[in-house]
């Protein structure tokens, strides 16, 4: 089964990604968006790592403005387009009429899934990411570079039961950054960062990082 998979660098596009690799998909590659800021189809805050995220998976990546995105998937017709649309009907129908219009078929592992049990798969992976936008009420900006734990999983379920935002971040109430995973052989550390404050919305701006490989030999790290 050939597929492409939407890589964001969150945690959603990111376990879907790992879910089509366990069930045998042969991703060939991955497409990052690099979206208007505020779109209501793609992931916002330090997209480009996305691309490095690829990198690290060893999966060649695509990195795109939002306007390239038809063009790109017309030269994936009859592969699988993985996704990890959770509850927006929005990005699933105009995904799936795409799909439809170039001659892809469509996969979406985390549709509809219970929110609470999609982070638990994401930290039973033992995959890392953090919180880089937050932008609901009862959701500071000291969730800002924070890890997705049991804790933070327990904070965000707290915040649920007082505000009624989407445990999963669905409704944009929070955004991830994917730093590294056990099935890639680098990760991301990040050593330079500034918290952009647009209001409510606050975004954490990665400003510098490093690729750190994990080999026998030790770690080595790359600065960007």
């Amino acid at each position: 089964m050939k597929a492409v998979s939407l890589l964001s660098g969150g945690k959603d596009s990111f376990l879907s990604l790992l879910i089509a690799l366990s069930i045998g998909m042969d991703v060939e590659r991955t497409i990052t968006v690099k979206a208007e800021q505020d779109s209501f189809m793609f992931h916002f805050p330090n997209v480009e790592l996305g691309s490095k995220l690829s990198d690290i998976m060893g999966i060649s990546n695509s990195l795109i403005d939002e306007s390239s995105f038809e063009e790109t998937l017309s030269k994936f017709q009859g592969y699988f387009l993985v996704a990890g649309a959770v509850e927006s009907e929005f990005q699933k129908t105009r995904l799936e009429g795409i799909c439809q219009e170039y001659g892809l078929k469509t996969f979406f592992p985390l549709w509809r899934k219970e929110q609470e049990s999609i982070i638990r798969d994401f930290i039973s992976s033992g995959s890392r990411a953090i919180f880089v936008s937050v932008a609901a009420e009862g959701l500071g900006e000291d969730f800002l570079g924070t890890s997705i734990t049991e804790e933070s999983l327990e904070k965000l379920k707290a915040v649920n039961r007082k505000f009624g935002i989407s445990i999963v971040g669905e409704g944009g109430e929070y955004e991830t950054l994917v730093t590294g995973s056990p099935f890639a052989s680098e990760s991301i550390e990040i050593i330079g960062s500034e918290i952009i404050d647009r209001g409510i919305q606050k975004n954490l701006k990665i400003t510098s990082y490093r690729i750190v490989s994990h080999s026998r030999n030790g770690i080595h790290r790359t600065d960007r």
